[in-house]
This record gives C-alpha cells, structure tokens and sequence, in this order.
C-alpha cells in the first residue's frame, strides 16, 4: 500500500484529463479509493516504475465480467475461452507523450500470456481517443458496444485481442524492476 498516494495522484489527473478532453469517462468517483485498495489487495493492480517511482498503473482484472455478458451490436471472436480484462489504465501526467501507454499495455500482455491467458477485452468511452489509439496500436478489434455502472454515461466501446495459443509448454517468467504486482505475494 505505500504506492497508494502516488496511484491515488495518478488517477487523479487522469480524471482531469478525461474531463478536460471533454470526456465523462471516470468523472461519476469511479474508480474510487475502494476500488483501488481492492485491486491492490486482489493482486489484481500493476504499476510501471521509472526510477523507483510508479508513473503508470492498471488493472488486469480475470473475466467473466458481468456487463460483457451483453455486449451490444456485435459479437465476441471467442467467448468459450478464459480471458483478462485491462481497467483502470492512467499515466502520471509528467509522463504523457512518452509512449508509456504503449510499454505499460505490452506487460501486461506479457504478464496476461505468462499466467495462459490469450485473450483481452478492454472497454472505453466513445470520447476517449487516447485508449482508443492503443487498442488500435495492439490490434485490439472492435466488437460493440457495452454498458458498465457510471451514472453519467455508461455506454464503452468494447474491444477485443485474441493471440495465438501456445501448443508447446512454455515456461515464462517476468522478472523486471518496471513492472511490479502491488502487492507482494509470499
């Protein structure tokens, strides 16, 4: 929990930025403190570290999940297999431009394959631009509309990344000091 205060920040500005974009996305108190300590405690929360400071966070959250079960003007490529959700993807502000969006999505799609998931789904408001833009980067695919608890406007695009699964037993581990579980598990 002593990366609570430079997350809380994080989100914070994040929040900001959604609104100043023009964004209702986050604007309803989501996500709250509750649900970044319940994240964190979970296992559930990832941090990106620059210099011993986490700059980045997100979740990476084990489906199924409730409002993709109705997902809306589409369909999903692959609903039979088991698949992670990324949430609650915020930079620190001082880092925008950096393209850490990009570095902070590619581990954890590196640490969603080390735990045998393949598939990803994501969702995000029609406004933001930004987590468009690295879905599309990562070849997420859109696949409809979902609607999730915001009091505001709970319409999401939905998006969807199937990667090949490994016939072979592959063995991974990630071992790195820019990406750390928040809480260490013993």
């Amino acid at each position: 929990m002593r990366d609570l205060p430079a997350i809380n920040r994080i989100i914070k500005d994040a929040k900001d930025a959604l609104k100043a974009a023009g964004s209702p996305q986050w604007q309803d108190g989501h996500p709250d403190q509750r649900t970044i300590i319940n994240d964190i405690t979970h296992h559930l929360s990832w941090a990106l570290v620059i210099d011993k400071q986490v700059v980045g966070v997100a979740t990476l959250l084990p489906g199924p999940e409730k409002s993709y079960q109705d997902l809306q003007g589409g369909t999903w490529n692959d609903d039979d297999n088991p698949y992670l959700t990324i949430h609650r993807v915020a930079i620190n502000s001082q880092y925008q431009g950096q393209h850490l969006s990009t570095f902070l999505f590619s581990n954890l799609l590196t640490i969603g394959q080390e735990r045998g998931y393949t598939n990803f789904r994501i969702d995000t408001h029609r406004l933001n631009k930004a987590m468009q833009a690295v879905a599309q980067k990562f070849d997420f695919q859109y696949r409809g509309t979902v609607n999730v608890e915001d009091q505001i406007d709970p319409a999401r695009l939905a998006y969807e990344l199937n990667l090949p699964t490994n016939s072979l037993p592959v063995e991974y581990h990630v071992n790195n000091d820019f990406m750390r579980p928040m809480v260490s598990r013993k």
